[in-house]
């Protein structure tokens, strides 16, 4: 189980004159293995919810919880993925991939056949004994997924996972983590600042306001999704041509560009 739920939840940075209101008022449930993405104007306070969810970062206000219990400190329910991969480039990718479960006592005959199955989720098995510096950014990002999915973690943390990689890397990859939530389903929160990557991507797309940062509105694109049958179409153009993405990502980024004029 891996529920979210963010309760009337704030970040206030510093004190005195100099303090400065990150959040405000958060509210937001995230159910059991639902794909959740955050967009929002740039400052808005997106990284720093998945920050608290992660333990990384306290609230001064209200609560976070995971599966019910008020989040104090980074635990083995939830992994993160970053944009900055956080390869060791030292260790090979079998031994990134292994860091974790090292780190959890895992037995070695249990570590090898996790291990050996994450690389086969994520087409690695060809790169084991290649080590970061010999991998294409996209490999990389497949590197440190592989390495979050092999904790097996009730809660998968996405911090704009793939804003480093270039265009048609990421588009392989969004289709690639399509693959993994219906093979494989997690509970995920994924900040993005991309409106198409989140209506492609997510079951419920919360959009935020400017700073402070709120929870402004959240978008049902799940039952659409469904609706339309997008699962039957191959290829994320496909699905970007339907009618119904459109007008997703329209309303989306009409909310959004409400926000990004008043924070000018």
């Amino acid at each position: 189980m891996g529920s979210i739920r963010f309760e009337n939840s704030g970040k206030t940075y510093g004190n005195g004159p100099g303090a400065f209101l990150a959040l405000e008022g958060v509210t937001l449930d995230v159910a059991d293995k639902e794909f959740v993405a955050i967009v929002g104007p740039s400052g808005c306070g997106k990284t720093t919810c998945l920050r608290m969810v992660a333990g990384f970062e306290s609230v001064t206000s209200g609560r976070v919880l995971v599966n019910g219990k008020d989040v104090v400190a980074p635990g083995p329910d939830r992994a993160v993925v970053f944009q900055q991969f956080a390869l060791f480039p030292w260790k090979t990718v079998e031994e990134n991939i292994e860091f974790g479960l090292r780190n959890k006592n895992v037995p070695k005959g249990e570590r090898r056949d996790l291990v050996q199955g994450a690389l086969a989720l994520m087409g690695l098995e060809s790169h084991a004994s290649a080590f970061p510096h010999q991998l294409s950014g996209g490999m990389q990002q497949r590197v440190a997924i592989a390495r979050a999915y092999v904790l097996d973690p009730a809660v998968l943390l996405m911090d704009e996972p793939f804003g480093a990689l270039d265009a048609q890397t990421r588009v392989v990859m969004q289709e690639e983590l399509v693959r993994l939530a219906r093979v494989q389903p997690r509970t995920v929160l994924f900040i993005t600042h991309g409106v198409e990557e989140a209506v492609y991507l997510a079951d419920r797309v919360a959009v935020m306001t400017r700073r402070p940062g709120r929870i402004k509105e959240v978008i049902d694109v799940k039952s659409v999704r469904t609706g339309e049958k997008w699962d039957d179409l191959e290829r994320i153009e496909d699905v970007m041509d339907t009618e119904s993405f459109v007008h997703l990502r329209t309303q989306i980024w009409k909310s959004l560009r409400e926000e990004k004029i008043a924070a000018n």
